[in-house]
């Protein structure tokens, strides 16, 4: 089969950063799918796995998470899918990746693909439907009522891939007045378009502009990108008793000093740990990707993809990478097909 991978980690410029190869097709065991990809998304663990997980040597690692394909075949203890469905899903970081042309996948954390989406449509959405709702319900716990909340939510990054979903599900399944932040007119305008109730420029004092707001208190701050810059700041803001997420990756680690006299909680969030750690409530992916599937073929929900660089191989996804290294993608980035 066709796939795409690496043998050492280089900068994506680099002529072997990622490399066209054939590698044999996988069988399933036990609980897994084998799924004909059709269509995968670049998030920024890609860009940060290649840059820092050098496979061992004589070996090629495979990247991607996100896909969308169809089932191929099934191990022997699958009970929630057959050969034929359509499907979306994230996969693990400890198996290898999406980018070839059939991927092992445990049921756990596959969903049925949503009807009203193409294959490119939907591989822009598991990676960070995941990631969205677990940390605003299952970390931030905010309630899913409509009524209205006298609490705000501000997003860090709204108009990056889970930013770009976490405003759509705090709008559409929340009370919550949503606030996004944004440094560009074109991803200021993104954030608006997808339900958020307010955007503000984080390269500037955000205290002051959710002050003039007049808006509801920050009880919950979802903090997606560069957060060592921003957590001083963040711990002003939130209201006592509040929670911070956070999912990136600060090169220091946050003062929680700064957290204690409001009595304020700090969250990670990482849409890897069920199946890294094979949960007991691992299945809960499924279902949560079932439930967002479902709001989006009622049109509550719609998808995130922006850009789609052509189909899977070695130079589009160089190209993939490079933009989301740049750090101006707005939405995703999705190839489609091989």
């Amino acid at each position: 089969m066709k796939a795409v991978g690496y043998k050492k980690s280089l900068a994506i410029n680099e002529a072997q950063s990622l490399m066209d190869f054939e590698a044999a097709k996988p069988e399933p065991a036990g609980r897994d799918l084998r799924v004909a990809v059709k269509a995968i998304s670049v998030n920024p663990v890609d860009t940060k796995v290649r840059k820092r997980a050098e496979p061992p040597a004589g070996e090629t690692k495979i990247l991607g998470y996100d896909a969308a394909g169809t089932v191929d075949a099934v191990g022997p203890d699958v009970k929630l899918f057959k050969p034929g469905d359509e499907v979306w899903y994230a996969g693990s970081i400890l198996r290898q990746g999406t980018n070839s042309e059939f991927h092992l996948v445990d049921e756990r954390i596959v969903g049925q693909k949503p009807k009203s989406l193409s294959f490119a449509q939907a591989a822009a959405l598991p990676l960070t439907s995941i990631t969205a709702w677990e940390l605003l319900f299952d970390r931030l716990g905010a309630k899913q009522a409509k009524s209205p909340e006298p609490h705000s939510l501000l997003i860090v990054g709204g108009a990056g891939g889970v930013g770009s979903i976490l405003i759509q599900l705090a709008r559409q399944l929340t009370g919550l007045t949503v606030i996004a932040t944004a440094s560009r007119p074109e991803s200021s305008k993104w954030c608006l378009d997808l339900g958020a109730h307010h955007v503000i420029d984080h390269s500037k004092p955000m205290k002051d502009q959710i002050a003039a707001l007049k808006a509801s208190p920050v009880a919950f701050i979802a903090a997606l990108t560069n957060t060592e810059q921003h957590f001083v700041a963040l711990a002003d803001i939130v209201a006592p008793q509040g929670k911070i997420g956070l999912i990136d990756d600060p090169a220091t680690p946050p003062n929680v000093m700064l957290l204690k006299g409001k009595a304020v909680s700090l969250h990670w969030e990482s849409m890897f740990t069920r199946s890294s750690f094979q949960t007991p409530d691992m299945i809960e992916q499924h279902n949560l990707l079932d439930v967002v599937g479902s709001l989006i073929d009622k049109g509550t929900l719609r998808t995130t993809l922006d850009k789609t660089f052509g189909t899977i191989n070695a130079a589009n996804l160089k190209k993939a990478h490079a933009q989301i290294e740049s750090g101006t993608s707005v939405g995703k980035v999705v190839l489609d097909g091989w």
